[in-house]
């Protein structure tokens, strides 16, 4: 299926000299190269249950609001990264990648006060801008991978307004000067659902990220937020499919939630749109906004209780995760190999002899060719 053919891998493991007559190999993978975040924000970190359950299921994390302009400067002049600096000491502990979500937001709701204030001056709207890239960069480059450069650019134009069609373009080759490293996305909602709003087909979206190219920017990733109701996956699919085509480009999923009242009901909702994700090969991650009950923007989308237990949805996520995990054992073959196909990930293999066990880690790099690997020589 198309699983298969885009997550796992033949795998040939060869061991110098051969296998001692009777030796059993089992191979265990540790990791999924697939990643599954989550949002976090200052209240939930402190929450053991939620803690624990984040550090334990999920890869990436991305911050509700902490990086947010209107929460570092809320007033002009005011700054203040605390509460992002203590997510980000949260996940180096943890040893979780982050998001960078946003640097600005095009909707003019979601713009502060202070930046409408000077929106009519365009001298000053520019250098507020100016100097948010530069602060934002100046203190974070290096440390989130992703950035979200102008959220949400299909359903606002408060800088393009303001500051002119190529204000966006300008804003990625700034942040592409101060961040090389980091993969610059665009984000947005609705694209993935179907028809329900004309602002955000997939069609849009392709033509939003080709006139931002056109203005120079170097865009890196596409980002489809996922706050869906009752997915349907061949919608989904067929947005990816004309994403990836027309663009080239990754896709994440970056704020996934699915909003339904019954539990095993979202259950099903819930893997339809995992699913789907998984088996495109566009799509290099998955991203939750959230996962606790109480904790959550939307509601009846949780997958744990706030006693850190499991419902329907919780339970068929981690089934997912373990039915994406490959464990292979087996004997070698004359020619002192052994053979699996398996996802892409982080691995160990266990030679078992009549001396003992020897271990050794390996990992088996995304792509669809087969690959052969040395464990010992």
């Amino acid at each position: 299926d198309a699983t298969t053919q885009v997550r796992k891998r033949d795998v040939v493991l060869q061991f110098g000299g051969g296998l001692p007559a009777g030796a059993s190999v089992r191979v265990v993978q540790l990791d999924n190269a697939f990643p599954l975040g989550s949002c976090i924000n200052g209240e939930v970190i402190r929450i053991p249950a939620f803690a624990d359950f984040f550090t334990a299921h999920f890869d990436w994390a991305v911050f509700q609001n902490e990086l947010k302009w209107s929460w570092t400067e809320p007033r002009r002049g005011q700054l203040s990264y605390a509460g992002a600096d203590r997510l980000l000491d949260f996940c180096d502990r943890a040893g979780k990648p982050a998001r960078g979500h946003c640097i600005f937001w095009a909707v003019d709701g979601d713009v502060q006060q202070w930046v409408r204030d000077v929106g009519g001056d365009r001298g000053q709207l520019a250098a507020a801008v100016g100097a948010r890239l530069g602060g934002l960069l100046g203190r974070y480059a290096g440390r989130f991978p992703h950035l979200d450069v102008n959220n949400e650019m299909l359903h606002g134009r408060f800088f393009r307004d303001r500051l002119g069609d190529g204000a966006a373009a300008r804003m990625f080759g700034e942040a592409a000067r101060l961040d090389p490293a980091a993969a610059l996305f665009v984000n947005d909602y609705n694209v993935e659902c179907g028809g329900g709003d004309p602002r955000a087909t997939p069609e849009k979206y392709v033509e939003l990220i080709r006139g931002l190219r056109r203005g120079g920017a170097r865009v890196g990733g596409v980002g489809l937020q996922g706050h869906v109701t009752h997915p349907v996956g061949e919608v989904i699919c067929g947005a990816l499919d004309t994403l990836a085509a027309a663009t080239g480009l990754p896709v994440w999923i970056t704020e996934l939630d699915v909003c339904e009242p019954d539990d095993a009901l979202r259950a099903d909702d819930l893997e339809v749109v995992l699913r789907e994700a998984f088996a495109h090969p566009a799509v290099e991650g998955v991203v939750l906004w959230g996962f606790m009950e109480g904790h959550m923007w939307r509601p009846d989308a949780a997958l744990v209780h706030q006693d850190g237990t499991v419902n329907d949805a919780g339970r068929r996520f981690l089934d997912l995760r373990r039915e994406w995990i490959s464990d292979a054992r087996g004997r070698g073959d004359d020619d002192g190999q052994f053979k699996f196909r398996g996802f892409h990930g982080t691995y160990v293999a266990q030679v078992a002899t009549t001396a003992g066990k020897v271990l050794k880690a390996f990992t088996v790099d995304k792509g669809d060719a087969g690959t052969r690997l040395s464990c010992w020589t």
